[in-house]
């Protein structure tokens, strides 16, 4: 195996003495070779099963012969739209076009179409008719089934069927492109691999479907919102390996879309040996003319050391695609990894992270999966943790020791997420005080997302009392050691559930911990989450009951100015926030109230609006320490305050 960047070119091809490429792969993403890409990942591992797999990066989609480069591939053709969904990648939650591409030269815009991947595609099928098309990565992952776009705010069909592709590979994809791509190569014809797990095809019988559920038919979703939500949430109790079912979903005279049941998780060896292939860890030195790839920088020299989430977030989209059930590589293919870091010569000795979706998860929630797979009708942590769950940090906390002593290795971070509500879990502070004394900086970065019970139910997140004993542990444990250590809070605006009240209580937890931060992430209804279902459908699809969604723009920027009510800009969007639920006791010069009184035009409030409350309440309001829903009151609130400035005034990191 030549240690080396796959061909980009026809001259790379001939060099390696190949006639023709077993697959051609066609990305939205600029060419990295480094395990923190999917199609880097994809690539190697076809290239270790002995197939010859060229790349076409960010092909011009206005000129046929882009797609042309090598030409007809012998099995077929692979389209990835990009580490990102596209759409993402080009558009704030605002729907305001990005400035930056990370993922392309120079982090120049513009070097990829809107819904890249149907795009692509399209333009392979008008020059090759018959030759087998592949669609994988995150935006065909989450766009397998009929899918709410945000974008075009309608619900689209699978994405097979506007790519005019043959097939998904969903999820990570390792095992299932393996076997489509020896099906191929055996000359069964791509239209008769319907027995793949993890993929999903298109079909005109359902004979070939075996134990299937028939989904309502797209018509009927597309008639009947609550069809939809009820749809979804088949899906989601299907996403499990052990226990998920084939799925049908009906196109009327254009057939079926049929998924097949996950690929098995990989084990720990198929894990390392994944991450064991000769990557180059680097983009294509094609790039280095236009300044290089800016999305390297970050992932550069960390260590993935697992896959899967068993959190449950509503917002988060790895149900879908990773699932729920915990891969792990071993201390030694890790450490591997991290000797060859060493050895670059733009090593500076820090690595940068060493985790995963969440970095404290080490090992399968509880025994059980290894037998029957996750739960379908409930989750690890939320409400509460499992009384099956398994809390042990011992594993992670002996492989960062050994991290940390390897010669040349000056500091490791943990910078991916934590679960707080699993360090609450575990009653030794022994990671806390590992993870306090070794692998932070000054900022230790969690995510609450928001305060108020009634949206952190909404969201699969523990109740606010949990994130507040994780303060009080984390501020001992460090006073213990003699650090000034901070955590930053992540925090959500106008997810579904939360009104202007929830907000403003929002706005006042922040006040009371004295904290102001520099970003907020404004919720984003992106393709396969519970969140996106909701804001879609107005129903929690696990329960069927409503919920409100904070819809109108001038809504949800008065949402995400209360939590950054200290900006200047923002005083008028504050101040008619406070009007509208009631809460004039906000606006003054006492130390409880958000913004000063000052003139400004005033705000129209309609005494319709559900977010209007009048003026009950007002005096009991004014008098309240804040003691709802966690907040401090009495002498701990004075306490707080007292020494707020000194333990809060940090800047928030980049979400």
């Amino acid at each position: 195996m030549i240690k080396d960047f796959l061909p980009v070119t026809i001259e790379d091809m001939k060099k390696r003495g190949w006639e023709q490429a077993d697959f051609v792969y066609v990305i939205g993403d600029a060419y990295i070779d480094h395990p923190s890409f999917g199609p880097a990942i994809i690539s190697r591992v076809l290239e270790a099963h002995g197939y010859k797999v060229c790349i076409i990066s960010q092909p011009d989609w206005k000129k046929d012969e882009s797609i042309a480069v090598f030409g007809s591939p012998r099995l077929g053709f692979l389209v990835c739209g990009g580490n990102m969904d596209s759409m993402v990648n080009h558009y704030t939650v605002s729907k305001k076009r990005r400035q930056n591409d990370a993922y392309s030269p120079g982090g120049k815009m513009g070097l990829r179409p809107d819904y890249a991947t149907v795009v692509y595609c399209n333009l392979i099928r008008r020059t090759y008719k018959d030759v087998p098309i592949i669609i994988g990565g995150i935006e065909a992952s989450l766009r397998r089934l009929a899918h709410y776009d945000y974008w075009s705010n309608k619900l689209k069909r699978s994405i097979l069927m506007d790519a005019q592709a043959d097939m998904i590979t969903y999820g990570m994809g390792e095992k299932s492109i393996v076997e489509v791509a020896d099906s191929l190569n055996s000359g069964i014809d791509i239209a008769d691999i319907t027995y793949v797990r993890g993929t999903v095809y298109r079909t005109k019988s359902l004979d070939t479907a075996y134990d299937y559920i028939l989904l309502p038919s797209y018509e009927q979703l597309c008639e009947n919102k609550m069809e939809y939500a009820k749809s979804f949430y088949t899906q989601y109790t299907n996403t499990d390996p052990y226990s998920a079912k084939t799925l049908a979903e009906d196109y009327g005279n254009r057939g079926y879309v049929v998924q097949n049941p996950p690929s098995m998780p990989l084990t720990q060896v198929e894990m390392d040996d994944v991450y064991d292939l000769p990557y180059m860890n680097d983009y294509h030195p094609c790039y280095k003319e236009a300044g290089g790839i800016p999305a390297i920088s970050e992932v550069k020299f960390s260590i993935t050391s697992n896959r899967g989430c068993f959190g449950g977030c509503s917002f988060c989209a790895l149900t879908f695609h990773q699932g729920r059930i915990l891969q792990t590589r071993s201390h030694e293919s890790i450490i591997k990894e991290a000797e060859n870091m060493t050895k670059m010569p733009d090593f500076k000795g820090y690595i940068h992270d060493v985790g995963g979706p969440t970095a404290n998860f080490r090992h399968k929630s509880c025994d059980k999966q290894k037998q029957y797979g996750v739960c379908t009708n409930k989750q690890c942590l939320f409400p509460k943790p499992c009384s099956n769950l398994k809390v042990d940090h011992r594993d992670y906390i002996e492989l960062l020791k050994k991290l940390r002593s390897i010669p040349g290795v000056k500091k490791v971070f943990v910078r991916s997420g934590i679960r707080f509500d699993y360090v609450m879990a575990d009653s030794s502070d022994k990671f806390l005080e590992e993870l306090c004394k070794y692998h932070i900086s000054g900022q230790l970065r969690v995510a609450p997302e928001h305060i108020s019970d009634n949206v952190l139910s909404m969201m699969g997140k523990p109740e606010v009392k949990v994130y507040n004993s994780f303060l009080k542990r984390f501020e001992r444990i460090n006073n213990r050691s003699g650090n000034k250590q901070f955590a930053v809070p992540y925090l959500m605006s106008s997810h579904p559930g939360s009104t202007l009240k929830e907000a403003v209580e929002l706005a006042e937890y922040i006040r009371d911990i004295g904290y102001m931060p520099e970003q907020v992430q404004d919720f984003y209804p992106t393709p396969s989450t519970i969140s996106t279902c909701m804001y879609y459908t107005g129903v929690d699809p696990r329960t069927m009951k409503a919920v409100y969604v904070p819809k109108s723009p001038h809504e949800k920027a008065m949402q995400r100015a209360l939590i950054q009510y200290k900006r200047p800009e923002n005083y008028e969007l504050v101040k008619e926030a406070l009007v509208k639920v009631g809460r004039e006791d906000l606006i003054g010069f006492g130390d409880k109230c958000l913004i000063p009184p000052r003139k400004i035009k005033s705000a129209a409030v309609d005494k319709n609006d559900k977010n209007y409350t009048g003026k009950k309440n007002r005096a009991q309001a004014k008098n309240s320490s804040g003691n709802k829903n966690g907040k401090f009151s009495g002498k701990a609130a004075t306490d707080v305050n007292k020494t707020s400035k000194k333990t809060h005034k940090i800047k928030s990191g980049k979400r």
